[in-house]
């Protein structure tokens, strides 16, 4: 019995990297996609951003839709889903029509994030919840630094339609694994709408919304430039940009669990520190921006930081939402989004305001306010040290 959670769990890991390498593999694939269907860099572009923005306006209504339905269902639906999207995009030569396959899956991945991360946060003992659910988070992270890298590999070396089909294929299989593994499971007693939208009443709550907005936004506002810095302030080439990549990625797994083992510990101390680390790593960054042999060390370092922020913020976000787990974790694939787009937009515009170098501030400046908001919260209204199987279960 044991060995079957442990296996279903690495499942549910498995379906999340399918997603995480279909949503954001589409990312290294751009210049493929506007030479197969003739459009613009900029059309393309929409791929990526249109799906972030459906997750985001989706995420709490979908997984509202589908509190009441069969887990086994819904995961496996999902994943059934992203997988008949990726044979799509091999198939039609049409930019609406991949647009559309783009829009489709997007609807159900807020929601099988949502009930993965509390179905396996129950099908182990409330003490070892934490550790399930950071099992699950690290598909994410293996997603980054494996899933996105081979799909732009397999477009360059092989085929776009190739790569479409090994995100196809990681999906179909994590399908099969939850059919076969997972066993039915019913709603037990469905909450009401009312009740889990009653959650949205609660001002502790919004200020741990806007805090996970900051952080994502502090950690995006300069990620998502991650090549565009180390290329024109350190000065590496293609190949040590790429070689950069794949280590932060892999750094990230390891980074993963670290946090979530100190989110066991001390929940509280933990998420203060997040913000804080990442003020003290920006100010690294900038100071050693422009040093090639000094950026190494600081780039393993911002992986193991970063790696941190999906555990930290979703810990942080569900201590106010014990009561309607799925519908909170809902609201943080939602809020975490529009903390990307927020800070991606901002980055984007301290880079054309101020240059590349100075883009460092941005990030610090999102994470000094999520320090802000954090220790608010804190003052006003308190909050357990260490999270109860309830955060994530």
């Amino acid at each position: 019995m044991k060995s079957k959670t442990t296996m279903l769990i690495m499942i549910l890991s498995l379906g999340v990297f399918g997603i995480i390498t279909t949503e954001m593999g589409i990312v290294g694939v751009l210049p493929q996609v506007t030479e197969k269907f003739h459009v613009s860099a900029s059309q393309a572009g929409l791929l990526v951003s249109i799906f972030a923005l459906v997750v985001a306006v989706s995420g709490p209504f979908a997984t509202l839709l589908a509190s009441g339905l069969n887990r086994k269902a819904v995961l496996s639906s999902a994943v059934l889903m992203f997988a008949v999207s990726n044979v799509f995009y091999v198939l039609t030569s049409r930019f609406d029509v991949l647009m559309v396959f783009r829009i489709i899956p997007a609807m159900f991945h807020p929601v099988f994030f949502s009930i993965a991360l509390v179905t396996a946060s129950q099908l182990v003992s409330p003490e070892k919840s934490g550790q399930a659910v950071t099992k699950v988070f690290a598909g994410i992270t293996v997603g980054f630094a494996f899933g996105v890298p081979l799909t732009s590999y397999l477009a360059e070396q092989v085929s776009l339609e190739t790569a479409f089909l090994f995100a196809a294929a990681v999906n179909l299989v994590a399908f099969i694994g939850i059919l076969a593994l997972m066993p039915s499971m019913p709603a037990q007693e469905k909450m009401s709408y009312a009740k889990q939208l009653g959650v949205l009443r609660k001002p502790a709550l919004w200020l741990n919304v806007a805090a996970v907005c900051c952080m994502f936004a502090a950690m995006f506002s300069v990620y998502s430039y991650f090549a565009e810095y180390l290329g024109q302030v350190t000065r590496m080439n293609g190949t040590w940009v790429s070689a950069m990549l794949l280590a932060f990625g892999v750094i990230m797994i390891g980074g993963n669990f670290l946090f979530g083992g100190l989110l066991q510990k001390n929940m509280l101390g933990t998420t203060m520190a997040f913000p804080l680390l990442y003020l003290v790593l920006y100010l690294l960054v900038y100071v050693f921006g422009s040093s090639f042999l000094p950026m190494l060390p600081v780039v393993f370092l911002w992986g193991i930081v970063h790696s941190g922020g999906l555990i930290v913020s979703q810990t942080w976000l569900m201590s106010e939402v014990k009561e309607a787990p799925e519908f909170g974790n809902s609201l943080f694939v939602s809020f975490s989004n529009l903390g990307i787009t927020l800070g991606s937009s901002a980055g984007g515009w301290f880079i054309s305001r101020f240059g590349i170098h100075q883009l460092i501030w941005c990030g610090m400046l999102f994470a000094a306010m999520g320090l802000v908001l954090i220790v608010t919260k804190a003052k006003i209204f308190g909050v357990s040290r260490r999270p109860s199987a309830a955060v994530i279960d």
